[in-house]
């Protein structure tokens, strides 16, 4: 007996497929559509068409978010991809080796943020002259004496 083949995929998304398939909603969608983080062409009603490769986009753009990257530079990454093409897997690995040293250093600091908050936590200093963690290097004192950080911008 010959086995069925898959129903062929359509060439373009719809948000609602994007949607379900990516598990972003669709106003998070609009949202990246409006900051040119991801494009789609439009039908004849007026309705929103992506590109297949706009669910990993999606997911590259969840990815950074969760890593703390600012949109703003998620959105200038981005635009290393190729136009007029599908990206390549090593498309994305050239592009998502742009935070490695960033992240690199992030882990670093939270490493040592991690190792100084087990000798705070219940130290009752209260001095945020010699705290590591609320005034590293008493950096307040600088800007004078009193409550610097209730005192606001």
């Amino acid at each position: 007996m010959k086995t069925p083949s898959p129903a062929p995929q359509p060439a373009q998304l719809t948000i609602g497929e994007l949607a379900a398939r990516s598990g972003v909603p669709i106003s998070t969608l609009r949202f990246y559509e409006r900051r040119a983080l991801l494009a789609s062409d439009r039908t004849a009603g007026n309705q929103r068409r992506y590109p297949r490769d706009a669910l990993r986009r999606v997911t590259f753009i969840r990815m950074s978010q969760q890593l703390g990257i600012p949109l703003s530079e998620v959105k200038a990454v981005l635009g290393l991809l190729p136009e007029g093409r599908t990206p390549t897997e090593e498309d994305w690995a050239r592009i998502s080796h742009c935070w490695h040293d960033d992240l690199s250093a992030r882990i670093r600091r939270l490493e040592g943020l991690r190792d100084r908050l087990a000798e705070c936590i219940g130290c009752g200093c209260m001095s945020l002259g010699s705290c590591a963690l609320a005034n590293p290097g008493d950096t307040l004192s600088q800007e004078g004496p009193g409550a610097r950080r209730l005192a606001g911008p």
